[in-house]
């Protein structure tokens, strides 16, 4: 069966190929193999430039502007044959090194120093800076300008709604109201915060041989110092080095990177869930779509579907990203290949949460506020306002305030009246009795609206 969107089996590259089109140049084979391409050309153009290297010598700028064009223009057709040389060698760096070695015989000063390619490397070299250089372009390139238009886009929504009272439910129960604003920038204020903890991530990544000691580069070139080296390459990568390391990077910064993104994509869970809460209480409404079908029996139903597509990737995405945060840290001693088919699901990983984003994008362009719904449900509950009562109770000296408020209020609904009746029998200041018979429950927000506004400011 040939494969197509339709026989594919994972729905990234099925059902939802056509949301992520761009995270297929970054999490694809074809990603990974370009970005060991890049780092084996690269280690050898930094090689050349170095003194410690004499036999290899320097590059003429047209050599340069070759080696970089190989990196700049490499693409699919090339990437298949990188795939040819390894159903040759059943290995795939080596098929990168041999590809490389195709590539320099088409040129004469090129093919005199085709022994460099690779030179000094074990796989690992490659592969952890080719993963490094993949998790920090998607980062970059997708994750976060993705986190940060979702963070507008509640911005946005808090502007609106900054003042539009709404009931509170703790526990699921009626409790003090707020604003449908100041709920957004709680989501918001936490997002942003996760968000830059995750783009402070350190990526590193090491170049130092079979099992971290520069064995073979100093059995070579006894007199370089590779260390330093190594160090300075590395760097140029915009990564940063890690010396100490057995054959394998020991990917705690992975962890580090999985964690962060994780924690991201609980806030998003929890948001997902609250949204879909609002809808279904309809405190939230959803613009219609037209063409679009909401229950296959029901005519009538439009669903929050991009809150639940979210939820439901935004779980997958982190179950993969607990196993990689518990996994990838551990290898038996100077090496174990276990680390290997998992890191070539870290793209599955960051492809899920990206797919939740875009869910969450379109789901909050759907959503406005319904007033009539959020006041109506407010006018319903005076109840609320008993807490208010009992604190200016309080402040009065009443030291049973909370005791008289609990014994009319528990677990029973009152109204407007039942409330006033008693506000009026207290024993408080004239001007506190006067502003609680006032009072009205969409007007008992606190400093919601202010907090709101404060975030927005920032």
């Amino acid at each position: 069966m040939d494969l197509s969107a339709l026989t594919a089996i994972s729905p990234l590259d099925g059902r939802y190929a056509r949301k992520l089109g761009a995270a297929r140049e970054y999490f694809s084979e074809y990603g990974l193999v370009r970005m060991r391409v890049q780092m084996e050309v690269r280690w050898l153009q930094f090689l050349a430039q170095s003194d410690d290297v004499p036999e290899l010598g320097h590059f003429s700028t047209a050599v340069n502007q070759q080696l970089d064009e190989l990196v700049e223009r490499f693409g699919t057709a090339e990437a298949e044959r990188v795939k040819q040389l390894e159903a040759q060698t059943n290995h795939d760096v080596k098929a990168v090194e041999y590809y490389l070695n195709e590539r320099f015989a088409e040129h004469a000063e090129l093919q005199s120093v085709c022994s460099f390619v690779h030179f000094g490397c074990t796989s690992e070299d490659v592969n952890n800076i080719a993963h490094a250089l993949i998790l920090q372009a998607g980062r970059q390139d997708l994750l976060l300008p993705a986190l940060d238009e979702l963070i507008g886009k509640l911005k946005l929504l808090a502007e609106a709604y900054a003042d539009s009272a709404m009931l509170s439910r703790t526990h699921g129960q009626a409790a003090s109201p707020t604003t449908l604003g100041k709920e957004v920038v709680n989501i918001a204020a936490r997002l942003k915060r996760q968000r830059d903890q995750f783009a402070a991530v350190e990526i590193l990544a090491k170049l130092n041989g079979a099992v971290g000691n520069f064995n073979a580069h100093h059995a070579a070139f006894p007199a370089a110092d590779w260390a330093s080296l190594s160090e300075a390459f590395v760097a140029s990568l915009g990564l940063t080095p890690n010396v100490y390391t057995t054959q394998i990077e020991p990917h705690d910064w992975v962890a580090e990177y999985c964690d962060a993104l994780a924690r991201i994509n609980t806030v998003l869970l929890d948001a997902s869930r609250d949204f879909w809460g609002y809808i279904s209480l309809g405190y939230l409404g959803q613009r219609k779509v037209d063409g679009e079908v909401g229950s296959s029996t029901m005519p009538h139903k439009v669903n929050p579907i991009d809150f639940e597509n979210a939820e439901g990737n935004l779980g997958l995405a982190n179950a993969l990203l607990q196993h990689f945060s518990e996994k990838l840290p551990v290898s038996r001693w100077q090496r174990d290949l276990s680390d290997s088919t998992v890191q070539r699901n870290l793209g599955v990983a960051c492809s899920h949460s990206l797919l939740a984003y875009l869910s969450l994008r379109t789901g909050l362009d759907k959503v406005e506020a319904n007033p009539a719904a959020m006041l109506k449900d407010l006018e319903d509950r005076w109840e609320v306002l008993g807490e208010a009562v009992q604190t200016v109770m309080r402040r009065a000296g009443h030291a049973d305030a909370y005791e008289q408020l609990k014994a009319m209020t528990r677990g029973t609904g009152i109204d407007a009246s039942v409330l006033h009746n008693f506000i009026r029998e207290l024993d408080i200041p004239a001007a506190d009795k006067e502003r609680l018979l006032a009072l009205r429950p969409a007007d008992y927000v606190g400093l919601a609206g202010e907090l709101a506004r404060r975030f927005l400011a920032e």
